[in-house]
């Protein structure tokens, strides 16, 4: 059965997943959550698949009603997180009964927050994906008033005397701190800085608070070229490290485009440009060098973090008859025929 989400109070949210990946051949960046883990091991914690939709809250309080009882969990920066008034964990499954408002207030130290609802929320797509893309103005921007489908309906699943709650599975989270450090590899044009490429990793830079979802600005002292070779404009990966002829520093994230003529110094890895999603203008970012073995290295571990979580899940929704969705690479390559 599914049920209505009522947006009280909207604060700068969004519909969103994990990205368009069909899009970078049709010119569209990839776009999509940009703590991509914190929203990953959202979708997990409520026994849904990756990719579903969820609510990305960022920097400003969010409440949400609901008229069914649901099942949500809330990841990301920490903050203050109540339901109905009562104060709640986040990084954990929470039930919420028909009629209780969902608050999410407070949010600090990080900048965004995640919230997932069992069995997803209703959210219109683009080449299969529901990621807002301000580009063309696409996407599910919330307001004051928006309504939301939950496709799911959840009975609440509590300790019936002392009103505890059921899950506690342990998840290591993130550490958030008031200085981030990030792990960066080479990239294709770090020949053309000489000796000054090692300025990068000399001391820290200011995050600005002109940053956005399309590319952090990082105010600091930048390498210089030692060339003046004139570059074309070239397809781009997400992460790139741009040095433009200005006096700040350029990471592109997640809804950068798909092609770009300033020299690529480095490149973030994966894990680290979930930390410079949790960016705050002000804060000060240290790079760090990385290889691509240790980056590769990385992101395996996250994924077997992801996956024992995900089996734990299973398990105990199972033993609860809460059902759980496949993994989204799983409904892909069944639409796919595979």
């Amino acid at each position: 059965m599914s049920g209505i989400l009522t947006v009280l109070q909207p604060g700068n949210s969004v519909v969103t997943d994990l990205g368009r990946f069909r899009g970078a051949r049709y010119g569209l960046p990839v776009n999509g959550a940009l703590d991509q883990f914190s929203a990953r091991i959202a979708n997990v914690l409520v026994g849904n698949a990756d990719n579903s939709p969820l609510i990305e809250v960022t920097a400003l309080d969010f409440r949400m009603r609901t008229d069914t009882d649901i099942l949500i969990s809330v990841t990301g920066s920490p903050l203050t997180f109540s339901v109905g008034g009562r104060p709640q964990q986040q990084w954990e499954p929470v039930a919420v009964r028909a009629g209780e408002t969902v608050s999410v207030r407070g949010i600090h130290s990080g900048l965004r927050a995640y919230i997932a609802v069992h069995g997803a929320v209703e959210a219109p797509l683009l080449l299969g994906s529901c990621a807002p893309d301000t580009v063309i103005g696409f996407g599910l921007k919330l307001a004051e008033g928006s309504t939301l489908t939950a496709l799911r309906s959840c009975a609440p699943f509590r300790q019936p005397y002392l009103d505890l709650p059921l899950f506690r599975f342990g998840l290591s989270t993130p550490a958030f701190g008031p200085d981030l450090t990030v792990d960066v590899t080479d990239g294709p044009d770090l020949a053309e800085f000489g000796d000054s490429a090692e300025l990068l990793f000399a001391k820290p830079y200011t995050v600005s608070g002109r940053s956005n979802h399309i590319g952090l600005r990082l105010g600091g002292e930048l390498p210089q070229r030692v060339t003046d070779t004139e570059l074309l404009s070239r397809g781009v990966p997400v992460g790139a490290i741009e040095v433009p002829s200005r006096d700040e520093l350029l990471v592109l994230h997640r809804g950068r485009g798909v092609t770009a003529g300033y020299p690529v110094l480095a490149v973030v890895t994966s894990s680290s440009l979930d930390t410079l999603a949790q960016a705050r203008p002000g804060q000060h970012v240290t790079f760090r060098k990385s290889t691509i073995g240790e980056a590769a290295a990385k992101c395996r571990s996250t994924q077997r973090q992801i996956d024992q979580l995900r089996q734990a899940v299973t398990t105990v929704f199972a033993s609860l008859g809460i059902g759980t969705t496949a993994h989204w690479w799983q409904h892909h390559a069944s639409a796919a025929g595979f």
